[in-house]
């Protein structure tokens, strides 16, 4: 009996058909990224201080600019306050309406006021920023500052909690109607979080957003990967992840025209609604229903593919439909990812390269900060830095294969780090440069993981392995904060020589994968176990050395 490549030898590995669906799809993948790192934006700290309406008089009683009163009532950061922030928590704790302060004072440098005790902010803030935030809305400062790490912490245990069911759904009842449902959970909450009234509800609404997001943007992947051909297939993967990152470049440019966080959040939420149309537009994988005996169905969508193709389909994919009563329907299991050897070593290596990837890759974000005062420009330079990264892994793995540039890619990422941590504080520009490489070596991991997480694992469980592997990059997502702000207390370059660690032993891992340049996608376990002896026959035989 043929396998799925084999009729797409026949029909079309990457025609028209598959163009039209990775487009749809890459439009999915793009619109995730305001999700996943929206907070830059939805959750901008603006510069602060304590509004004191007493203080506020002095502009009309003394004539005063606003910079004048500012100097004037605003507590000076000295020594006996701790935190770098302490005049945007704290005011002075004095009633300026009956002060003896003089308005001349403000020429003799605010005399005596290191007597004058403060107090925290008892009516609110100002902010410095025509915009809004939820962090303006909802006063997530100071000490509700913790507030802001607990929204975006929600996602990513949105994201992990997810990763547990939604791999299962998908492999259990169809890639379609999985994709299908997350999306329109995901606009859903995504229109009620721009609605939130209170900050409970925010965080609520934000948690299932989460909960279901990644999964359709995971889905989507799944799809483009089941449907085109083996020659095709890490292309449209690595592309697939460029979308994410074109998403990333079209937030900051949206996001600087809409500075209103409420606004925002719906721009980047109603095309999901719109994705809803693709129940019309893209059938069910035929992988998928091969894989659970459905094989009727499957012949169906071939023959829509080879003909929206200009292709005529084999007569031997006739034999798609036959025995279908003959095999057992495989229904996915968790067990499945460690009962037998070779797919419980590739579970554990893939979930630690996966949890190493999230860490690094948020953690440099956290670690090198903005390079400027433009959070817009500052976001849109970092996202650039990404590109590359997609170019080098198209141009290397056709040539070299999958193995040996993802193993580069997570060295260069540590020697690069290990490097950074050891540079003085004078070369802020070598900083930078070697910040940029490491940037576009975890980037590199990132999406050759996707890649080859795929392609380690049979049909039937493909999806869940993706999903439950990917949900370690959650679990180090939630902690990167803590990675970097604790251990910056201790050595301010610490959190770098921790990355460098983690980078050099995924390095090393990944050389124990299998390579699986110019393999089919293993359909079967046996098939999935069998990897490694199947890539040292294709190459000794040299029949996948141009594939």
């Amino acid at each position: 009996m043929p396998s799925f490549d084999d009729v797409l030898d026949h029909i079309g590995q990457f025609g028209f058909f598959q163009k039209y669906v990775f487009f749809l799809m890459c439009m999915i993948s793009a619109v995730f990224s305001p999700i996943y790192v929206g907070i830059v934006f939805l959750g901008f700290v603006p510069s602060h201080r304590c509004f004191n309406p007493e203080a506020a008089n002095l502009i009309s009683s003394c004539g005063w600019s606003l910079e004048e009163v500012v100097n004037f009532t605003v507590p000076i950061q000295d020594d006996s306050i701790d935190s770098p922030f302490a005049s945007q928590c704290l005011q002075y704790d004095v009633d300026w309406n009956k002060t003896s302060s003089s308005c001349l004072s403000i020429n003799h440098k605010q005399p005596g006021y290191g007597n004058i005790p403060v107090t925290d902010c008892k009516h609110g803030w100002i902010y410095d920023t025509t915009g809004s935030s939820i962090v303006t809305e909802f006063n997530l400062v100071c000490d509700d500052s913790w507030k802001l790490d607990l929204f975006q912490s929600c996602v990513n245990l949105g994201f992990f909690l997810g990763s547990l069911f939604i791999g299962y759904f998908a492999d259990r009842f169809g890639r379609k109607p999985c994709l299908l449902i997350t999306l329109l959970i995901t606009a859903v909450f995504g229109v009620l979080v721009a609605f939130a009234p209170s900050y409970p509800w925010l965080v609520i609404f934000r948690f299932i957003q989460g909960l279901v997001s990644k999964g359709s943007w995971l889905s989507g992947y799944i799809l483009v990967a089941e449907f085109v051909g083996m020659d095709h297939r890490k292309t449209v993967g690595i592309v697939y992840q460029a979308a994410f990152t074109v998403g990333l470049l079209v937030l900051s440019g949206v996001a600087y025209g809409i500075t209103n966080w409420r606004w925002l959040q719906l721009a980047v939420t109603l095309p999901n609604f719109l994705f809803l149309a693709y129940y019309w537009c893209i059938p069910e994988s035929p992988r998928w229903l091969i894989s659970q005996t459905r094989k009727a169905e499957a012949r169906e969508i071939t023959k829509f593919m080879a003909k929206r193709n200009g292709k005529t389909v084999p007569e031997a994919l006739e034999n798609l439909t036959a025995d279908e009563d003959s095999e057992e329907k495989r229904i996915p299991s968790f067990m499945d990812l460690v009962r037998t050897p070779q797919i419980r070593k590739h579970t554990f290596i893939l979930m630690y390269i996966w949890f190493t990837c999230a860490v690094i890759y948020q953690g440099l974000i956290m670690h090198l900060g903005s390079t400027g005062e433009n959070i817009y420009l500052d976001f849109f330079i970092s996202a650039m830095v990404e590109l590359p990264a997609a170019l080098i892994i198209i141009v290397t793995v056709d040539r070299i294969g999958r193995r040996y540039p993802w193993a580069v890619a997570c060295f260069v990422t540590g020697i690069t780090c290990l490097v950074t941590a050891f540079i003085p504080n004078g070369l802020q520009w070598l900083k930078v440069t070697l910040g940029c490489v490491s940037r576009m070596g975890i980037t590199m991991s990132y999406e050759l993981i996707c890649l080859v997480n795929a392609e380690l694992y049979p049909t039937f469980i493909r999806n869940l392995g993706i999903m439950v592997c990917s949900s370690m990059c959650d679990l180090g997502g939630t902690i990167t904060p803590f990675i970097v702000y604790r251990l910056a207390d201790i050595w301010q370059e610490l959190p770098l020589i921790v990355f460098a660690i983690l980078g050099a032993i995924s390095g090393f891992l990944v050389l124990l994968l299998p390579e699986t340049k110019g393999l089919t996608l293993p359909e079967t376990i046996e098939e999935a176990e069998g990897l490694k002896k199947r890539t040292e026959l294709c190459y000794s035989s040299k029949r996948c050395l141009n594939q």
